[in-house]
């Protein structure tokens, strides 16, 4: 359901824009988050996913929320099987190109146990884009060759007043709440990250609220050193934690690469048990570590300095 531009804009007005310290612990930036909201995601794939965030959003026991990523990795079948959401909205679900489409992912749609929304890339990000902007929907022609437009009812066709072409229709996407990853932002929230910029600015600026982790919080001297290099502003932005390697087992440019040793047992797991498997690997992951520093030392010191040595090849700060 789109909502109406007078709603959004009460939201947008009646947030605090003032420059103020944002810095909380994971534990109180995912209580932000309440049951059966939209959550949208940043990255795209297994990079720059916010595993910290996620991994707090599982052990909160969320429930009912609606998650939706431009390209969905091994965080999916995680919150699948964890129960915290039913529906997913993206346009490719998958641990990674070399394990193919995920089997939690089929299973969980095939026995109707969850609801599995697909647009194709570019109107996702379109939709993330007509959020931020403010406009009900966005004219594109992307999708009107395929398939997947009827099975998507929230998808209109017009013709076009100046042209007289056919045009696809995609409504705005307003996330409640954004969760995103960067390499650095300072306490007040201004986002400085580097490489791919995938949808997180849209995301940011279509979203209630937002969220952002970051492997270090910098300070606003460093901020405006370098202006040109903020991605997201302050005023955006909700929750700031500062959680090195909160990627992991994915990747953050620049800093390390995925832990492919990692992803791989968890794929072998899922393929030989499905969903059991899964909820075997969140058992010794994340309900039984204390800390997000004790998940990373089951990971393997050796795994992440591998990760770390050729992230930083591709990147020098």
């Amino acid at each position: 359901m789109v909502r109406p531009y007078r709603e959004l804009r009460k939201v947008i007005e009646e947030k605090d824009r003032g420059l103020r310290e944002k810095v909380m612990s994971l534990r109180e930036a995912i209580g932000l988050i309440k049951d059966g909201d939209h959550v949208a995601v940043g990255g795209c794939h297994y990079s720059r996913t916010p595993m910290a965030a996620i991994w707090e959003t599982i052990r909160q026991k969320k429930k009912d929320l609606i998650y939706s990523r431009n390209i969905t990795s091994t965080e999916g079948d995680l919150l699948l099987v964890a129960g915290v959401t039913r529906h997913v909205l993206t346009s490719w679900f998958s641990p990674g190109v070399p394990w193919g489409v995920s089997r939690v992912m089929r299973h969980y749609m095939q026995e109707r146990l969850a609801v599995f929304e697909e647009w194709s890339n570019m109107t996702l990000g379109l939709r993330y884009r007509a959020g931020a902007m403010g406009i009900p929907f966005i004219p594109t022609r992307a999708m009107l060759g395929s398939d997947l437009s009827q099975r998507l009812p929230d998808m209109k066709e017009m013709q076009c007043p100046y042209t007289g072409d056919k045009l696809a229709l995609v409504p705005a996407l307003n996330p409640d709440v954004a969760v995103l990853h960067t390499q650095r932002c300072d306490p007040y929230g201004n986002v400085q990250s580097h490489g791919l910029p995938f949808m997180d600015q849209d995301i940011a600026m279509a979203a209630d609220k937002v969220i952002v982790t970051a492997e270090r919080i910098i300070s606003n001297d460093q901020v405006r050193r370098a202006p040109d290099r903020t991605t997201i502003p302050f005023f955006c932005v909700d929750a700031v934690v500062e959680v090195p390697y909160g990627c992991l087992p994915h990747e953050c440019y620049g800093l390390y690469e995925p832990d492919f040793h990692h992803i791989d047992e968890f794929v072998k797991l899922m393929r030989e048990k499905g969903p059991e498997g899964v909820r075997e690997y969140l058992d010794q992951y994340f309900y039984s570590p204390n800390s997000w520093n004790d998940y990373l030392e089951l990971l393997g010191f050796k795994h992440i300095l591998e990760a770390t040595t050729q992230g930083v090849k591709l990147y020098n700060d």
